[in-house]
């Protein structure tokens, strides 16, 4: 008689900016960058910073890993403990209120049938840290900043998990852990979410703008609305 392998266990993987909550890693930054400043001198940061939203909304619409890459290394120079502890303040003053209370109860949901819940997102780990512990969920894949000297250098420590990244990080994962992707699940909300959608069995698009709702309702996938 052959030995019965032990069954895979199975993962809702969730990305999280538009998806979790409506933000994105702009809104991250600027919290981040602007939170110790006096109010006259915030003022006059935004006003300076608001003219470089544009490029950077050209350089997304190009290449989101591009973006990505670029936007990061405005973190360089900043001191890594005091931007860690304050997106824990971000966290518990802006960023909590904006989770979408459906995917509070669609983890939940997961949570109670055996289901492993995993965060796959291209926002910057000590960022998403605190909202993983929230949610109480079992991992984060995200990536980080490198420090030197206790600063941030503005360069990843590896590739910004965007489109087929994400997919790579959920194959990775779920080989080191014996996940079946086919019995797993992936949330997403945008185009860059694709490839981890499609690379499970219960894929769901959250809040899908007019094309990836196509792609969804032509793919006979679940859409949930949150709000």
């Amino acid at each position: 008689m052959s030995e019965t392998s032990t069954p895979k266990k199975r993962v809702a993987f969730f990305d999280v900016d538009g998806t979790l909550l409506k933000s994105t890693i702009v809104h991250y930054y600027i919290y981040l960058r602007s939170a110790q400043m006096p109010f006259l001198l915030k003022y006059f940061w935004l006003i300076a910073f608001l003219p470089k939203t544009v490029y950077y909304l050209i350089l997304d619409s190009i290449s989101r890993t591009r973006f990505n890459r670029v936007f990061y290394r405005s973190y360089r120079g900043m001191d890594g403990v005091e931007v860690k502890a304050l997106s824990a303040e971000m966290f518990e003053t802006s960023l909590r209120p904006k989770i979408y209370a459906e995917a509070v109860s669609q983890i939940q949901e997961h949570k109670e049938d055996g289901t492993a819940v995993v965060l796959v997102t291209g926002s910057l780990d000590f960022i998403v840290q605190p909202i993983a512990d929230y949610l109480g969920v079992d991992a984060v894949l995200a990536p980080q900043l490198r420090e030197e000297n206790g600063r941030f250098t503005g360069e990843l420590t590896t590739v910004p998990l965007i489109g087929e990244e994400k997919a790579k990080a959920v194959r990775s994962y779920a080989d080191q852990h014996e996940i079946s992707l086919e019995e797993s699940y992936a949330y997403g909300d945008s185009g860059s979410d694709l490839p981890m959608l499609e690379c499970v069995g219960n894929p769901v698009a959250v809040n899908p703008g007019k094309k990836f709702r196509q792609k969804a309702l032509a793919s006979g996938w679940e859409i949930h609305e949150w709000l």
